[in-house]
Parts: structure tokens; sequence; C-alpha cells
């Protein structure tokens, strides 16, 4: 077991299936260029074996696939099945949703029981303007179909001045009458946003802003959350849930528990540091040669981690995984 000295150790990783996304989302990619796949980028089966080392090695528990834009990987089918026997405790994925639909028995049969898609308006006209791609209308359709499968769906907001701020209160009705959960989240001083501080703050709206405009319509009780929870949850008496990953308002670096393996086979400990560490090449040695070399790296992704809050990083997010 690998363990810093306050405490923490790895026990969720998120797993990037692929750089490439069907959207160009505002906040990821100023270019407005969609990412497209890596050429290293690494097989399902390699990624797999990853997954089984870090389960020894770290401790591992929980699996969070994600992207760029998972559904579009055409590993997505073989990763699944592979995953699938290690006999994890939780399994979940992160969509934008516009696949949603048509990637539903995959995942139904692959045994995914939750998922998180990530929306950020219901206005059709904005929908346009942040993502830079895709269909409103697909994706709520996707999430109305995993629901009636029997998926948890959670709902990824992030907030931002200027844009889509209006569409708070009417993303948190739509949620509170489909029984999807909301989660806000705070935006990241990240990629193209960490050297732009300005650009950061015209756009950015913090926890206690959102608390404002929710308490305008709800009355709402804080809820018990994991220790190692990323978001302050919240309880609408009667109606359901919703939450805030306050990053910048209510740092949480002090209980993750966060690894993140890139798609091209890199470690990274914390998004707040500009380290990674490459166990690309360890993927294809037998267990007893990888998982030493994979320890010692393990330790030094830990040690990244930031003690106390996030302090922004260049990395973009897409390229790793939320």
């Amino acid at each position: 077991m690998i363990v810093d000295r306050q405490g923490r150790r790895f026990r969720n990783l998120r797993i990037s299936l692929t750089s490439a996304c069907n959207y160009a989302c505002t906040y990821c990619v100023p270019n407005g260029k969609r990412l497209v796949a890596a050429q290293d980028e690494l097989s399902a089966q390699a990624m797999a074996r990853g997954v089984a080392y870090l389960i020894e090695a770290a401790g591992i528990e929980r699996l969070r696939i994600t992207g760029g834009e998972p559904l579009v990987s055409p590993k997505l089918e073989a990763f699944m099945d592979a995953i699938g026997k290690m006999g994890l405790e939780d399994i979940s994925l992160t969509t934008n949703g516009q696949l949603l639909a048509r990637k539903l028995p995959l995942l139904v049969d692959a045994g995914i029981k939750r998922i998180n898609v990530s929306l950020d308006t219901l206005d059709a006209g904005a929908f346009r303007r942040i993502a830079r791609g895709g269909d409103l209308a697909s994706v709520l359709d996707g999430m109305q179909q995993a629901r009636a499968a029997g998926l948890k769906i959670k709902v990824n907001m992030v907030p931002l001045r200027g844009q889509n701020l209006d569409q708070v209160l009417p993303l948190l009705d739509y949620c509170l009458e489909r029984g999807y959960e909301l989660r806000f989240i705070e935006l990241m001083r990240m990629g193209h946003l960490a050297s732009d501080g300005n650009a950061f703050l015209q756009q950015f709206v913090s926890l206690q802003q959102l608390l404002d405009l929710i308490g305008e319509r709800y009355e709402y009780l804080q809820a018990d959350a994991p220790v190692d929870a990323t978001a302050v949850r919240y309880a609408i008496p009667g109606r359901g849930h919703f939450g805030v990953i306050a990053n910048e308002s209510v740092p949480f670096c002090r209980t993750c528990s966060r690894l993140r393996l890139s798609s091209t086979g890199w470690l990274h400990g914390c998004l707040s540091s500009s380290n990674r560490h490459y166990v690309g090449d360890l993927l294809d040695k037998p267990r007893h040669e990888a998982l030493p070399a994979l320890q010692r790296l393990l330790v030094k992704a830990l040690g990244d981690k930031q003690e106390v809050a996030f302090s922004g990083g260049a990395t973009v997010m897409k390229i790793i995984g939320g």
C-alpha cells in the first residue's frame, strides 16, 4: 500500500480511453478545433493491463472511463470486455451523451451502472455555442433511454458567466424532475485558463454565487458525502440532491484519492502538477517485472499531489479526462 504523510492513497482511477472528442467546448479547446486521437495511443489490451497492474500495485477500487469522449473510441468494446472481469467495486463512465443512445446496449452488457453526462445548457443555441458540436436533442434522448435502462445518471454542468448562468435553475429543475443528480463544476484554471487569468475571472462562478442563485427558488441542506468526495452535496427536501465540485471555493486536495492514466500511457497524480510519469513501456512487460517499476512511479505520482489547494495547471483536461 502506497500512502503519503497526509494519509492519502490512490483508490480511484480515471482512465482516458482516447483524447479524441466530437465536441470542442469553449472552456476546453479555445481554438475551436476538435481533438483527435493521438498517434501513439495505447491499445485496448495494453490499457486493460494497465488497469489490472494498478489494481494490484496501488489498490485501485473504482474506475471511471473518460476521454476525450470515450464513446467515439473504437477500443471501447474490447476495453469494456476486459475490465468487466477484474472485480472492481465500481465502474462508471463520463460522456457528453451524443452517442449514448447508440452505445447504450454495450454499456449495459458491460455492467455499467452509472454515468456522468456533461451538459452545460438546455438552450439549443447556447449548446451549439459552448460545445461547438453535437445536438442537444440527441443528448437528452440518450439520457432518457439510459435512465429507462436502469442506469444512475449524474449531469455535469460548468456554469460560465456570460454564457449559461441563466441555465442553472432550468437545468436543476430538469434534473430534479427526472431523478438525475446535477453537479455544478467550478471552472478550473487549466490549459489556456491557467495562463490567462483575466479570461478565467471573467467566466468564473463560485460556490456561493451558485447557492445564492439556487436559494432564490429552493431551500436546501448540506448532505453527507464520502470522505474523498470532490463535491459538496446538498439535499432539496422532497425533491432530490445536487452537488458543487467547488475546486476553487472549497478545495479537496487534502483527501484526494484520484489517479489518472492517459490514453498514451502517462500517469498523472495531480491536475495541478505538470509532472507525469510514463508507464506505457511497462504494460508489455510480465507482471513480476512491471509491478516493482510501477510502484516506484506511483510513489512519485502521489508525491505530486498538492497539500492544500489546486493552483492551476497547463495540461488540457480533455487529454487526461475529467
